[in-house]
């Protein structure tokens, strides 16, 4: 997530309302908690990214668009899901060094509303396009659903958790990722009961314990953002092989550590087929 503290209590504060449909806030939490920006704005030419355009279509018929990043020889194929600011080109170097530094064959795509990708946000709605983009890999890559490896950060780690949840994954990689939208907002803005009235809730706290794969978490100890300790959280209640990485001093969008670094290495090692 993009914004500082203050984002945060707008942002959540804003998003307190009644579960009513007509409720005259129900718009505003949409605004406040996705930050969608729309193509062209930003560099989508990254200079020897050599990306492939993929275009694929939701359950719901929405228009989903993607970049597929090929590995001569991967060590896994990996899709990665981003946070709630932006496009996926804004994560261009990210990508490229998921596939030249960690061998990785990568999909990023952008959620409905971001980037080149049509239609609106929402919670179901992003789960739906998650499903699709899985799907898409697969039939690209020809390596079945279940052995894709997920990535997620901040409320891709949300998106990702829940597609972990549902149909198993190779490995689930989480960084600076929420127990829930609800308890985030409670840390910020208590007395307006977030947790009772907030309408997009992905909880992955109850989707990690439906899923039993191996999983790598990081979570840097001075995110003000979402708490250092949602990680904890996440990383207790998870039933299978798993591992955690905290980044000492570093804030929500801080770069990730060479600790971090080796750990994933050792993460997709690990998870490799027999």
């Amino acid at each position: 997530m993009k914004r500082a503290v203050l984002a945060a209590v707008i942002l959540f504060g804003a998003g307190c309302q009644t579960l009513a449909p007509v409720s005259p806030l129900a718009r505003l939490e949409q605004r406040m908690i996705f930050h969608p920006v729309k193509y062209p704005e930003g560099d989508w030419e990254p200079v020897g990214l050599g990306q492939e355009d993929a275009w694929f279509t939701a359950e719901d018929g929405t228009r989903l668009h993607g970049w597929f990043l090929e590995h001569p020889n991967p060590r896994a194929v990996v899709l990665f899901a981003h946070g709630n600011a932006g496009h996926l080109a804004h994560r261009a170097e990210s990508l490229r060094i998921l596939r030249d530094y960690h061998g990785l064959s990568v999909f990023c795509f952008d959620y409905r509303g971001y980037g080149r990708s049509e239609g609106k946000p929402s919670e179901e709605g992003l789960l739906m396009d998650a499903r699709a983009a899985r799907s898409w890999l697969a039939g690209r890559t020809g390596v079945a659903e279940a052995d894709i490896l997920l990535m997620g950060r901040s409320l891709g780690g949300g998106v990702v958790t829940q597609l972990a949840a549902d149909g198993g994954a190779r490995g689930l990689v989480l960084a600076s990722t929420f127990t829930s939208l609800p308890d985030v907002g409670a840390k910020h803005v208590p007395w307006m009961s977030p947790r009772v009235v907030m309408v997009n809730r992905f909880n992955s706290l109850e989707a990690i314990q439906e899923y039993d794969g191996p999983l790598l978490i990081s979570h840097g100890d001075a995110d003000k953002i979402i708490p250092f300790e949602h990680g904890e959280r996440l990383y207790a209640a998870a039933t299978g092989p798993k591992r955690f990485i905290r980044i000492p001093g570093a804030g929500h969008n801080d770069p990730q550590s060479v600790e971090y670094r080796v750990a994933l290495d050792q993460f997709i090692d690990a998870t490799a087929p027999r």
